[in-house]
């Protein structure tokens, strides 16, 4: 279980993220809903680690692998198996878990495909077998499915379910996309960084 207990963040003086209690279960999914600047990008960053928060406390967090989703995937013209390897840089069976994720996804089919010449849906996969491979307790998923049509977001969202409990990993998205509002457990509004929602877990 992951906490925040009165979580303050501040730039420039400004309150960006104001959080009194709110607590993320393993093998749950849960999403963020908000406008630019409703402090969305503030969160992921204070979960992911790479910022600490300017008042209050983050538990649960302490030797847990994080796996992240950016919001424009990306896949490099060296073949998809190259692609997830390199989440597993000096490992030292990369390969043969490379290998395993491809299968859990879908894509092992196309493991020695270019992965600049990969479809939308089919690199936001190889995306998710790049965040999966080093198996994150936490994986954080920027806009998930802004790229995909209606049918490939619920096949995202489904696989991301499915990885989330073999795993026991807490998924935490932020999106804008009301075609998988349903696909979460929780949902949440951020306001001006404060939240409110369906209540936590």
């Amino acid at each position: 279980m992951i906490v925040l207990r009165d979580v303050v963040q501040q730039f420039g003086g400004r309150v960006v993220l104001e959080i009194p209690e709110l607590r993320f279960m393993s093998g749950r999914r849960y999403g963020m809903i908000g406008e630019n600047g409703s402090g969305k990008t503030t969160l992921l960053r204070l979960l992911a680690g790479t910022s600490k928060p300017g008042s209050g406390t983050i538990e649960g967090l302490e030797g847990k692998t994080v796996g992240y989703l950016p919001q424009a995937p990306y896949a490099f013209s060296f073949s998809v198996l190259q692609n997830v390897e390199l989440a597993l840089e000096g490992h030292r069976e990369a390969k043969e878990l490379a290998e395993k994720v491809l299968v859990a996804v879908g894509m092992e089919s196309l493991a020695n495909a270019r992965g600049d010449r990969l479809s939308g849906g089919e690199a936001q996969r190889v995306a998710i077998a790049r965040a999966l491979a080093n198996k994150p307790r936490i994986i954080l998923a920027d806009e998930p499915t802004a790229a995909l049509d209606s049918v490939r977001a619920g096949i995202v969202m489904d696989l991301l379910r499915k990885l989330a409990a073999e795993q026991d990993a807490a998924v935490i998205a932020v999106t804008h996309d009301d075609k998988i509002f349903d696909r979460f457990d929780h949902m949440y509004h951020l306001r001006d960084g404060r939240l409110d929602g369906n209540g936590g877990a």
